[in-house]
């Protein structure tokens, strides 16, 4: 599915763009997993806790796009840089 663009600009009315948007994704979404043998209840509730779960990743970094790649990263920060496991 193609996510709809926001058509527009006032935030009250892009909200409910959005949230149309994500109904009809979810919804076919949903019939998706129904048909790949999840029941609506257990899959929702999934979707609920996983959404939760970006929504809080986002909360400590809006912007993981600016965070440094590891290479970038000093080694001596790096953890389990040089160790080795059995």
């Amino acid at each position: 599915m193609i996510f709809p663009a926001p058509k527009a600009e006032a935030p009250a009315q892009r909200f409910k763009e959005a949230a149309a948007a994500a109904r009809d994704a979810l919804g076919q979404l949903i019939a998706e997993a129904n048909e790949a043998g999840w029941g609506t209840e257990e899959i929702s509730l999934a979707l609920v806790e996983a959404a939760r779960s970006l929504h809080d990743a986002n909360k400590k970094d809006p912007d993981p796009a600016d965070d440094p790649a590891i290479a970038d990263v000093p080694a001596k920060e790096q953890i389990g840089h040089g160790e080795l496991y059995d």
